[in-house]
């Protein structure tokens, strides 16, 4: 997975559309990178909130569809919506991230036409179904998005009306469900029960991690494995020291025990830095590896949507290219003027 950064991510929100493989991938993206919360949600307003809709209020009745623009700023409230849905288990860092701008989001969002008002409408009541921000936040939010006249009396229902739901599970435990609510798409992401806690490692990070160990692996010292393996008996048996017949081999022998206590003691140590050290990076690999096992399932789905898509435009292409085969070539048939002259133009006709 790429490392996250500021020109990637407003690159990634420019390609954002808003079929629910592409937030889908984004959201997952960002929960990923989640470390980088508060710049990821600086970076999602300060987008959202560039160009107005062009309408003047109050706000005119719905055509029925809506601008480019307006669709585009819909899909990013769906993908905070994606975000702040799926990263709730791993923690609340989004969640309340977002919660500090969505004020202002559903106030910009205030101008759209009546069509993405609704919509907005029931994310809200999902919202507050669902318990993601109190009734406090959902009663600003709301008033906010209803600023040119009083919020609707809100609805209680038990769950939301779904119009269409899909729900698939891979093989690696990741289940993907795809849920239509009156015409928003939401994506939830429901992954294994190992997946890590800890924010994963950037390829960056995890490489450095390998880098230093293999510089500092202390069990791969010959050097100092040596002079261990050469420690005189003297130092390391017990009995040798009724061997000692004065005081000044007593006291040769007390410096030789004390140089092999100190190189020792020093190996054992770099040996538990080390041990900690693969710890770490064994965890860091095995987090990493399950975000790719993720990703990977997420992409053979994509890949999967995009080569049936593939196939109906083979079939299009091909369909038309045996319907133009049938057309008769107009450059073929006979001359039925027999040579007159042609009929006058209606611009003729009427010359005085």
């Amino acid at each position: 997975m790429a490392g996250f950064t500021e020109t990637a991510f407003v690159k990634k929100l420019t390609d954002l559309n808003n079929s629910s493989q592409s937030i889908q991938t984004l959201s997952f993206w960002l929960i990923h990178h989640r470390k980088h919360y508060t710049t990821v949600v600086k970076l999602w307003i300060r987008e959202l909130l560039k160009g107005e809709f062009g309408r003047v209020s109050p706000r005119k009745k719905s055509s029925g569809s809506v601008s480019a623009k307006e669709s585009k700023k819909l899909t990013f409230m769906y993908l905070a919506n994606d975000v702040i849905q799926n990263s709730r288990k791993k923690g609340p860092e989004y969640g309340q991230e977002f919660g500090l701008h969505l004020k202002k989001a559903f106030e910009h969002m205030s101008e759209a036409e009546e069509k993405t008002i609704n919509s907005l409408e029931r994310l809200l009541t999902i919202w507050s179904e669902r318990g993601i921000y109190n009734e406090s936040q959902i009663t600003d939010f709301r008033s906010a998005l209803r600023k040119d006249g009083p919020p609707p009396k809100k609805i209680k229902t038990n769950e939301p009306k779904i119009s269409s739901k899909k729900k698939e599970k891979t093989e690696n435990d990741v289940t993907v469900e795809v849920v239509q609510v009156d015409g928003m798409v939401e994506t939830h992401v429901h992954l294994s029960p190992h997946t890590p806690a800890r924010d994963p490692p950037e390829p960056e990070e995890l490489i450095k991690a390998i880098q230093d160990l293999e510089n500092n692996i202390a069990s791969a010292d010959e050097g100092v494995r040596q002079r261990i393996a050469q420690l005189p008996p003297s130092v390391t048996e017990v009995s040798s020291i009724s061997n000692i017949q004065d005081k000044e081999q007593a006291e040769k022998l007390s410096e030789q025990v004390n140089e092999a206590v100190t190189l020792l003691n020093e190996y054992n140590s770099r040996l538990g830095t080390e041990m900690e050290h693969r710890k770490k990076v064994s965890s860091m690999i095995r987090d990493f590896l399950q975000v790719q096992q993720e990703l990977l399932a997420q992409a053979e789905q994509n890949l999967e949507e995009y080569q049936d898509k593939l196939i109906k435009v083979y079939n299009v292409r091909n369909e038309l290219k045996s319907h133009i085969q049938n057309l008769p070539d107009l450059t073929q048939l006979p001359n039925v003027t027999d040579g007159l002259a042609p009929l006058p133009s209606a611009e003729h006709l009427f010359m005085p």
